[in-house]
């Protein structure tokens, strides 16, 4: 069973891995997240021959999804032959919940000059698994795998992967790995959340390269500030090494009672 069915020609519905951690009753929006990738990737592919590949994923969510179908919408705002910028929606009965900007690029030659300075993580072989359902309730993080290496509160590097497929159709890597991107925010907590609410507010991915399928890696560090506001950022791995990076906004609430 994926994460989502196909329910109509633009409508989708949740199957039980899509179970939220903070409310079971709504959404993860993790999965949702690699469903508007996907959709984006598809309308390209559409109507376009040539290759674009995804190196922006810029997300807001707006709000909390209910375990119910939801509908997307694309558009292309920018088309272009090597440049294009391409946005989707994901509405709950009519209420917009995800907006998505995605800036695609075509792909060319750059061997001679490619590398990064961002440090490698240890590949997933080194670290332990360790089990997220202890610290979190849900379908979608009960549908993970995962190995971790805890360096403090907040900061530490894991590995992900998962056997549910996204969709019952072909998706990219890319997609795919777009799905589990949100699961940034609670696997190495700075507080634990029965005790600190810290959802995120959107989450921006920028990619140099696209992910190869297979054990996604993080490696994360989670801030909180004085004034309610806190911030995940991320280095995206893959057993190659770096492969981009991501930024979640937080608000930041001590649970009273």
């Amino acid at each position: 069973m994926p994460y989502f069915e196909r329910s109509g020609d633009d409508r989708w519905t949740p199957t039980e891995h899509v179970g939220g951690a903070w409310n079971t009753a709504e959404q993860h929006v993790a999965p949702a997240l690699g469903l508007l990738a996907h959709l984006v990737e598809e309308d390209r592919d559409r109507r376009r021959d040539d290759v674009l590949v995804l190196s922006r994923l810029s997300y807001d969510i707006l709000g909390t999804l209910p375990m119910e179908e939801v509908a997307v919408a694309v558009r292309v705002r920018r088309p272009g032959r090597t440049i294009e910028l391409v946005e989707a929606e994901l509405s709950h009965a009519a209420r917009p919940a995800v907006l998505l900007r995605a800036w695609l690029l075509s792909e060319g030659e750059s061997t001679t000059v490619a590398g990064t300075d961002l440090p490698r993580l240890p590949g997933p072989d080194t670290m332990a698994p360790w089990d997220p359902t202890t610290v979190w309730p849900g379908g979608f993080i009960d549908s993970v795998e995962l190995r971790r290496e805890q360096h403090g509160p907040g900061r530490g590097g894991y590995w992900v992967r998962t056997d549910v497929p996204l969709l019952d159709e072909p998706v990219s890597a890319t997609a795919r790995a777009a799905g589990l991107l949100d699961i940034a925010n609670g696997m190495t907590v700075r507080a634990d959340p029965r005790e600190v609410a810290f959802p995120n507010l959107d989450l921006t991915a920028h990619l140099f390269r696209p992910p190869a399928p297979g054990w996604l890696g993080f490696d994360t560090t989670v801030s909180f500030g004085p004034a309610g506001h806190g911030l995940t950022s991320t280095v995206l791995h893959d057993e190659s090494g770096p492969l981009g990076t991501i930024a979640q906004s937080l608000t930041v609430r001590p649970v009273r009672g």
